[in-house]
Protein backbone atom coordinates (compact mmCIF):
# COMPACT_ATOMS: atom_id res chain seq x y z
CA UNK A 1 0.00 0.00 0.00
CA UNK A 2 2.87 2.48 0.75
CA UNK A 3 4.43 1.69 -2.47
CA UNK A 4 1.35 2.22 -4.91
CA UNK A 5 -0.16 5.71 -1.97
CA UNK A 6 3.49 7.01 -3.26
CA UNK A 7 3.70 5.68 -6.71
CA UNK A 8 0.22 7.69 -6.92
CA UNK A 9 1.15 10.61 -5.29
CA UNK A 10 4.19 11.39 -7.12
CA UNK A 11 2.42 11.11 -10.43
CA UNK A 12 -0.34 13.55 -9.64
CA UNK A 13 1.73 15.74 -8.70
CA UNK A 14 3.89 15.71 -11.73
CA UNK A 15 -0.09 16.17 -13.77
CA UNK A 16 -0.84 18.84 -11.50
CA UNK A 17 2.03 20.59 -12.08
CA UNK A 18 2.32 19.70 -15.44
CA UNK A 19 6.60 18.73 -15.11
CA UNK A 20 8.67 17.57 -12.75
CA UNK A 21 10.30 20.62 -10.78
CA UNK A 22 14.16 20.74 -12.18
CA UNK A 23 13.04 17.45 -14.57
CA UNK A 24 12.03 17.48 -18.08
CA UNK A 25 9.05 14.95 -17.52
CA UNK A 26 6.14 15.98 -18.13
CA UNK A 27 2.79 14.47 -17.77
CA UNK A 28 2.44 11.79 -20.36
CA UNK A 29 6.11 10.95 -18.90
CA UNK A 30 4.83 10.33 -15.33
CA UNK A 31 1.88 8.42 -16.39
CA UNK A 32 4.18 6.06 -18.21
CA UNK A 33 6.55 6.05 -15.48
CA UNK A 34 4.17 5.67 -12.57
CA UNK A 35 2.31 2.62 -14.66
CA UNK A 36 5.75 1.49 -14.71
CA UNK A 37 6.53 1.73 -11.15
CA UNK A 38 3.39 0.01 -10.57
CA UNK A 39 4.40 -3.08 -12.24
CA UNK A 40 8.34 -3.29 -10.62
CA UNK A 41 6.78 -2.82 -6.99
CA UNK A 42 4.64 -5.50 -7.50
CA UNK A 43 1.47 -3.37 -6.87
CA UNK A 44 0.35 -5.12 -10.13
CA UNK A 45 1.35 -7.52 -12.39
CA UNK A 46 2.08 -7.34 -15.63
CA UNK A 47 -1.50 -9.17 -16.81
CA UNK A 48 -3.41 -6.85 -14.46
CA UNK A 49 -1.31 -4.02 -15.31
CA UNK A 50 -2.73 -4.77 -19.60
CA UNK A 51 -6.27 -5.47 -18.36
CA UNK A 52 -6.44 -1.86 -16.72
CA UNK A 53 -5.70 -0.20 -19.88
CA UNK A 54 -9.12 0.86 -21.37
CA UNK A 55 -8.69 -0.01 -25.02
CA UNK A 56 -12.42 1.45 -25.95
CA UNK A 57 -11.46 4.89 -24.64
CA UNK A 58 -8.27 5.16 -26.21
CA UNK A 59 -9.44 3.55 -29.84
CA UNK A 60 -12.83 6.05 -29.28
CA UNK A 61 -10.12 8.93 -29.03
CA UNK A 62 -7.62 7.91 -31.85
CA UNK A 63 -10.68 7.61 -34.41
CA UNK A 64 -12.02 11.14 -33.60
CA UNK A 65 -8.36 12.33 -33.72
CA UNK A 66 -8.00 10.86 -37.40
CA UNK A 67 -11.83 12.31 -38.36
CA UNK A 68 -10.63 15.52 -36.96
CA UNK A 69 -6.95 15.31 -38.92
CA UNK A 70 -8.95 15.00 -41.70
CA UNK A 71 -10.91 17.80 -41.67
CA UNK A 72 -8.54 20.32 -40.64
CA UNK A 73 -6.26 19.17 -43.72
CA UNK A 74 -9.92 19.58 -45.88
CA UNK A 75 -10.05 23.01 -44.88
CA UNK A 76 -13.16 22.65 -43.20
CA UNK A 77 -12.81 24.45 -40.02
CA UNK A 78 -11.27 27.63 -41.77
CA UNK A 79 -14.80 27.23 -43.99
CA UNK A 80 -16.95 27.33 -41.14
CA UNK A 81 -14.95 30.20 -39.20
CA UNK A 82 -14.75 32.22 -42.66
CA UNK A 83 -18.94 31.88 -43.05
CA UNK A 84 -19.41 32.61 -39.28
CA UNK A 85 -16.78 36.18 -39.70
CA UNK A 86 -18.59 36.49 -43.30
CA UNK A 87 -22.26 37.12 -41.48
CA UNK A 88 -22.05 38.40 -38.36
CA UNK A 89 -21.90 42.15 -38.68
CA UNK A 90 -21.79 43.16 -35.23
CA UNK A 91 -19.96 42.82 -32.62
CA UNK A 92 -22.39 41.14 -30.48
CA UNK A 93 -23.38 38.87 -33.61
CA UNK A 94 -20.03 37.38 -33.66
CA UNK A 95 -19.46 36.86 -30.34
CA UNK A 96 -22.64 34.95 -30.53
CA UNK A 97 -21.78 33.01 -33.96
CA UNK A 98 -18.22 32.26 -31.90
CA UNK A 99 -19.87 30.73 -28.46
CA UNK A 100 -22.53 28.72 -31.04
CA UNK A 101 -20.05 27.43 -33.64
CA UNK A 102 -17.35 26.46 -30.95
CA UNK A 103 -20.38 24.77 -28.50
CA UNK A 104 -21.91 23.07 -31.62
CA UNK A 105 -18.45 21.65 -32.69
CA UNK A 106 -16.99 20.88 -29.69
CA UNK A 107 -20.28 18.86 -28.62
CA UNK A 108 -18.83 16.33 -31.08
CA UNK A 109 -15.21 16.86 -31.81
CA UNK A 110 -13.45 16.70 -28.85
CA UNK A 111 -12.86 20.16 -27.37
CA UNK A 112 -8.88 20.11 -27.57
CA UNK A 113 -8.91 20.24 -31.11
CA UNK A 114 -11.40 22.17 -32.19
CA UNK A 115 -9.84 25.15 -29.85
CA UNK A 116 -6.17 23.98 -31.65
CA UNK A 117 -8.08 24.91 -35.07
CA UNK A 118 -10.38 27.88 -34.31
CA UNK A 119 -8.20 30.14 -32.14
CA UNK A 120 -5.86 31.34 -34.64
CA UNK A 121 -8.74 31.51 -37.32
CA UNK A 122 -11.23 33.71 -34.85
CA UNK A 123 -8.10 36.10 -33.58
CA UNK A 124 -7.65 36.51 -37.36
CA UNK A 125 -11.37 37.15 -38.33
CA UNK A 126 -11.32 39.58 -35.19
CA UNK A 127 -8.26 41.21 -35.93
CA UNK A 128 -9.55 42.19 -39.54
CA UNK A 129 -12.14 44.04 -38.11
CA UNK A 130 -9.89 45.63 -35.67
CA UNK A 131 -11.83 45.32 -32.56
CA UNK A 132 -10.47 43.97 -29.22
CA UNK A 133 -9.28 40.18 -29.65
CA UNK A 134 -9.70 39.12 -26.27
CA UNK A 135 -13.99 38.56 -25.28
CA UNK A 136 -13.76 36.13 -28.62
CA UNK A 137 -10.61 34.21 -27.79
CA UNK A 138 -12.12 33.62 -24.26
CA UNK A 139 -15.26 33.15 -25.58
CA UNK A 140 -14.18 30.40 -27.42
CA UNK A 141 -12.33 28.85 -24.76
CA UNK A 142 -15.40 28.41 -22.48
CA UNK A 143 -17.79 27.87 -24.84
CA UNK A 144 -15.47 24.75 -25.50
CA UNK A 145 -15.54 23.37 -22.90
CA UNK A 146 -19.80 24.39 -22.08
CA UNK A 147 -20.60 22.46 -25.64
CA UNK A 148 -18.60 19.48 -24.68
CA UNK A 149 -20.79 18.63 -22.00
CA UNK A 150 -23.25 17.58 -24.49
CA UNK A 151 -22.12 14.02 -25.72
CA UNK A 152 -19.63 11.61 -24.94
CA UNK A 153 -17.40 12.52 -27.56
CA UNK A 154 -17.44 16.22 -26.57
CA UNK A 155 -13.96 15.52 -24.32
CA UNK A 156 -11.42 13.51 -22.88
CA UNK A 157 -13.08 12.93 -19.58
CA UNK A 158 -16.38 11.81 -21.31
CA UNK A 159 -14.64 9.26 -23.73
CA UNK A 160 -13.78 8.07 -20.40
CA UNK A 161 -17.10 7.71 -18.52
CA UNK A 162 -18.81 6.77 -21.39
CA UNK A 163 -16.63 4.26 -21.77
CA UNK A 164 -16.57 3.04 -18.64
CA UNK A 165 -20.58 3.78 -17.52
CA UNK A 166 -21.15 1.65 -20.68
CA UNK A 167 -24.04 4.49 -21.09
CA UNK A 168 -25.92 5.04 -24.53
CA UNK A 169 -24.78 8.08 -26.56
CA UNK A 170 -28.44 8.68 -27.35
CA UNK A 171 -28.86 9.05 -23.11
CA UNK A 172 -26.26 10.62 -22.00
CA UNK A 173 -26.76 13.52 -24.82
CA UNK A 174 -30.48 13.25 -23.80
CA UNK A 175 -29.24 13.78 -20.31
CA UNK A 176 -26.17 16.63 -20.58
CA UNK A 177 -27.11 18.19 -24.11
CA UNK A 178 -29.40 20.46 -22.50
CA UNK A 179 -26.76 21.47 -19.91
CA UNK A 180 -24.59 21.89 -22.61
CA UNK A 181 -27.24 24.80 -24.21
CA UNK A 182 -28.04 26.50 -21.06
CA UNK A 183 -24.22 27.00 -20.28
CA UNK A 184 -23.52 28.35 -23.95
CA UNK A 185 -26.09 30.79 -23.25
CA UNK A 186 -24.67 31.71 -20.10
CA UNK A 187 -21.34 31.79 -21.43
CA UNK A 188 -21.93 34.43 -23.94
CA UNK A 189 -24.03 36.42 -21.12
CA UNK A 190 -21.11 36.49 -19.34
CA UNK A 191 -18.99 37.61 -21.72
CA UNK A 192 -21.18 40.37 -23.18
CA UNK A 193 -22.17 41.98 -19.76
CA UNK A 194 -17.77 41.59 -18.61
CA UNK A 195 -16.95 43.02 -21.77
CA UNK A 196 -20.41 45.93 -22.80
CA UNK A 197 -18.11 48.52 -24.04
CA UNK A 198 -16.78 46.51 -26.34
CA UNK A 199 -20.23 45.08 -27.62
CA UNK A 200 -22.32 48.52 -27.52
CA UNK A 201 -21.02 49.18 -30.48
CA UNK A 202 -23.45 49.46 -33.25
CA UNK A 203 -20.65 49.65 -35.88
CA UNK A 204 -21.14 47.49 -38.97
CA UNK A 205 -17.89 44.51 -39.38
CA UNK A 206 -16.36 44.06 -42.31
CA UNK A 207 -14.01 40.87 -42.23
CA UNK A 208 -11.97 40.23 -44.93
CA UNK A 209 -9.84 37.44 -43.49
CA UNK A 210 -7.24 36.06 -46.04
CA UNK A 211 -8.45 33.17 -48.28
CA UNK A 212 -7.74 29.26 -46.89
CA UNK A 213 -6.95 26.61 -48.97
CA UNK A 214 -10.05 24.22 -49.48
CA UNK A 215 -9.68 20.96 -50.73
CA UNK A 216 -13.14 20.17 -51.88
CA UNK A 217 -12.70 16.09 -52.34
CA UNK A 218 -11.62 15.46 -49.29
CA UNK A 219 -13.93 18.10 -47.01
CA UNK A 220 -16.66 16.15 -48.53
CA UNK A 221 -14.98 12.59 -47.82
CA UNK A 222 -14.57 13.73 -44.10
CA UNK A 223 -17.76 15.09 -44.20
CA UNK A 224 -19.58 11.67 -44.87
CA UNK A 225 -17.49 9.47 -42.56
CA UNK A 226 -17.62 12.43 -39.44
CA UNK A 227 -21.60 12.59 -39.83
CA UNK A 228 -22.15 8.72 -40.67
CA UNK A 229 -19.98 8.61 -37.53
CA UNK A 230 -22.39 10.56 -35.77
CA UNK A 231 -25.23 8.75 -37.02
CA UNK A 232 -23.97 5.43 -35.67
CA UNK A 233 -23.34 6.93 -32.36
CA UNK A 234 -26.54 7.96 -32.41
CA UNK A 235 -28.32 4.51 -33.75
CA UNK A 236 -26.13 2.34 -30.71
CA UNK A 237 -23.21 1.66 -32.28
CA UNK A 238 -20.58 1.55 -29.66
CA UNK A 239 -18.57 5.13 -30.12
CA UNK A 240 -15.32 3.09 -30.58
CA UNK A 241 -16.53 1.11 -33.06
CA UNK A 242 -17.99 4.11 -34.81
CA UNK A 243 -15.30 6.47 -34.91
CA UNK A 244 -12.04 3.82 -36.13
CA UNK A 245 -13.90 2.35 -38.55
CA UNK A 246 -14.76 6.00 -40.05
CA UNK A 247 -11.37 7.35 -39.67
CA UNK A 248 -9.98 4.17 -40.98
CA UNK A 249 -11.94 4.29 -44.01
CA UNK A 250 -11.06 8.22 -44.93
CA UNK A 251 -7.34 6.05 -45.51
CA UNK A 252 -8.64 4.74 -47.99
CA UNK A 253 -7.07 7.59 -50.66
CA UNK A 254 -4.25 7.37 -53.41
CA UNK A 255 -4.13 11.58 -52.84
CA UNK A 256 -3.36 11.77 -48.81
CA UNK A 257 -0.26 10.50 -47.63
CA UNK A 258 -1.31 8.78 -44.09
CA UNK A 259 1.68 10.23 -42.18
CA UNK A 260 -0.01 13.45 -42.83
CA UNK A 261 -2.65 12.31 -40.61
CA UNK A 262 -0.54 10.69 -38.32
CA UNK A 263 1.38 13.76 -37.27
CA UNK A 264 -2.14 15.39 -36.41
CA UNK A 265 -2.20 12.90 -33.73
CA UNK A 266 -2.10 13.62 -29.87
CA UNK A 267 0.29 10.42 -29.28
CA UNK A 268 1.12 11.21 -26.00
CA UNK A 269 -2.53 12.12 -24.79
CA UNK A 270 -2.85 8.52 -25.32
CA UNK A 271 -0.10 7.09 -23.81
CA UNK A 272 -0.88 9.51 -21.12
CA UNK A 273 -4.03 8.13 -20.65
CA UNK A 274 -2.82 4.72 -20.96
CA UNK A 275 -0.21 5.08 -17.88
CA UNK A 276 -3.08 6.63 -16.03
CA UNK A 277 -5.67 4.05 -16.24
CA UNK A 278 -2.58 1.55 -14.56
CA UNK A 279 -1.49 4.11 -11.89
CA UNK A 280 -5.13 4.40 -10.70
CA UNK A 281 -6.03 0.49 -11.14
CA UNK A 282 -2.48 0.44 -8.86
CA UNK A 283 -4.04 2.86 -6.43
CA UNK A 284 -7.35 0.94 -6.38
CA UNK A 285 -5.73 -2.49 -5.82
CA UNK A 286 -3.77 -1.47 -2.90
CA UNK A 287 -5.74 1.10 -1.19
CA UNK A 288 -9.24 1.11 -1.97
CA UNK A 289 -10.04 -1.51 0.74
CA UNK A 290 -13.91 -2.14 1.37
CA UNK A 291 -12.89 -0.18 4.65
CA UNK A 292 -11.69 3.26 2.98
CA UNK A 293 -14.92 3.03 0.59
CA UNK A 294 -17.04 2.44 3.65
CA UNK A 295 -15.48 5.77 4.85
CA UNK A 296 -16.18 7.63 1.34
CA UNK A 297 -19.73 7.69 1.87
CA UNK A 298 -19.62 9.49 4.19
CA UNK A 299 -18.59 12.63 2.00
CA UNK A 300 -22.09 12.10 0.52
CA UNK A 301 -20.86 11.49 -2.65
CA UNK A 302 -24.11 10.32 -3.68
CA UNK A 303 -25.89 14.02 -3.47
CA UNK A 304 -25.28 15.47 -6.74
CA UNK A 305 -24.39 18.38 -5.27
CA UNK A 306 -21.89 16.82 -3.02
CA UNK A 307 -20.51 14.78 -6.35
CA UNK A 308 -20.29 17.81 -8.33
CA UNK A 309 -18.51 19.69 -5.47
CA UNK A 310 -15.92 17.47 -5.34
CA UNK A 311 -15.31 16.48 -8.80
CA UNK A 312 -15.05 20.47 -9.44
CA UNK A 313 -12.29 21.00 -6.78
CA UNK A 314 -10.47 18.07 -7.78
CA UNK A 315 -10.39 18.94 -11.26
CA UNK A 316 -8.81 21.64 -10.50
CA UNK A 317 -6.31 20.60 -8.81
CA UNK A 318 -4.66 17.74 -10.77
CA UNK A 319 -6.70 18.74 -13.86
CA UNK A 320 -10.47 16.69 -15.37
CA UNK A 321 -8.97 13.36 -16.48
CA UNK A 322 -7.26 12.52 -13.95
CA UNK A 323 -9.65 13.67 -11.68
CA UNK A 324 -12.44 11.36 -13.14
CA UNK A 325 -10.08 8.56 -12.72
CA UNK A 326 -9.29 9.05 -9.43
CA UNK A 327 -13.42 9.25 -8.52
CA UNK A 328 -14.18 6.23 -10.99
CA UNK A 329 -13.58 3.75 -8.24
CA UNK A 330 -16.61 4.78 -5.67
CA UNK A 331 -19.12 5.87 -8.26
CA UNK A 332 -20.73 2.09 -8.74
CA UNK A 333 -20.96 1.63 -4.95
CA UNK A 334 -23.37 4.98 -4.99
CA UNK A 335 -27.42 4.38 -4.65
CA UNK A 336 -27.91 5.79 -8.27
CA UNK A 337 -24.29 5.55 -10.14
CA UNK A 338 -26.24 6.54 -13.77
CA UNK A 339 -26.89 9.79 -12.35
CA UNK A 340 -23.56 10.04 -10.62
CA UNK A 341 -21.74 9.35 -14.04
CA UNK A 342 -23.44 12.17 -15.72
CA UNK A 343 -22.89 14.52 -12.48
CA UNK A 344 -19.16 13.43 -12.85
CA UNK A 345 -19.31 14.40 -16.72
CA UNK A 346 -21.08 17.40 -16.36
CA UNK A 347 -19.28 19.01 -13.29
CA UNK A 348 -15.96 17.66 -13.98
CA UNK A 349 -15.93 19.34 -17.13
CA UNK A 350 -17.28 22.63 -16.55
CA UNK A 351 -15.04 22.91 -13.71
CA UNK A 352 -12.60 23.67 -16.59
CA UNK A 353 -13.52 26.81 -16.99
CA UNK A 354 -12.54 27.97 -13.48
CA UNK A 355 -9.11 28.70 -14.16
CA UNK A 356 -6.58 29.27 -17.49
CA UNK A 357 -5.20 25.53 -16.00
CA UNK A 358 -8.63 24.35 -14.84
CA UNK A 359 -8.62 22.74 -18.86
CA UNK A 360 -6.30 21.66 -21.95
CA UNK A 361 -8.61 23.76 -23.69
CA UNK A 362 -7.65 27.23 -21.94
CA UNK A 363 -4.10 26.74 -22.15
CA UNK A 364 -4.45 25.71 -25.78
CA UNK A 365 -6.64 29.30 -26.79
CA UNK A 366 -4.33 31.14 -24.49
CA UNK A 367 -0.88 29.86 -25.98
CA UNK A 368 -2.89 30.91 -29.45
CA UNK A 369 -3.89 33.89 -28.37
CA UNK A 370 -0.36 34.71 -27.35
CA UNK A 371 0.83 33.97 -31.03
CA UNK A 372 -1.36 36.53 -31.96
CA UNK A 373 0.08 39.29 -30.14
CA UNK A 374 -2.81 39.15 -27.41
CA UNK A 375 -1.74 38.32 -23.43
CA UNK A 376 -4.93 36.70 -21.89
CA UNK A 377 -4.33 37.15 -18.37
CA UNK A 378 -5.30 34.20 -15.24
CA UNK A 379 -7.20 37.13 -13.48
CA UNK A 380 -8.95 38.59 -16.29
CA UNK A 381 -9.79 34.51 -17.05
CA UNK A 382 -10.64 34.10 -13.36
CA UNK A 383 -13.03 37.36 -13.51
CA UNK A 384 -15.26 35.88 -16.41
CA UNK A 385 -14.64 31.99 -15.51
CA UNK A 386 -15.46 31.77 -11.71
CA UNK A 387 -18.95 32.92 -12.35
CA UNK A 388 -19.89 31.02 -15.15
CA UNK A 389 -18.20 27.92 -14.07
CA UNK A 390 -20.23 28.16 -10.34
CA UNK A 391 -23.52 29.40 -12.82
CA UNK A 392 -23.37 26.95 -14.90
CA UNK A 393 -22.51 23.53 -12.03
CA UNK A 394 -25.19 24.65 -10.06
CA UNK A 395 -28.02 24.83 -13.25
CA UNK A 396 -26.26 21.16 -13.96
CA UNK A 397 -26.83 19.76 -10.41
CA UNK A 398 -30.36 21.48 -10.37
CA UNK A 399 -31.18 19.68 -14.20
CA UNK A 400 -29.78 16.53 -13.44
CA UNK A 401 -31.08 16.34 -9.71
Amino acid sequence: MSAALLIFAGTYAVIALGRAPGLRLDRTGAALLGASLMVAAGVLMPAQAWRAIDANTLVLLLGMMILVAHLRLAGFFGLVARWAGEHAHRPALLLIAVVAVTGVLSAFLVNDTVCVMLAPLVAEIVLATKRKVEPYLLALALASNAGSVATITGNPQNIVIGSISRIPYTEFAAALAPVAIVSLVIVAGAVLLAYRAEFRSAQRLDASPQPLPLHRWLLAKSLVATLGAVAAFFAGVPPAEAAIVAGSLLLLTRRLKPQRIFVEIDWPLLLMFAGLFVVVRGLEEAAFTPAVLAEMRGLHLGRPAALALVSAVLSNLVSNVPAVLLLKPFVPGLADPHRAWLVLAMASTLAGNLTIAGSVANLIVVERARRSGVHISFWRHLRIGAPVTVLTILVGVWMLA
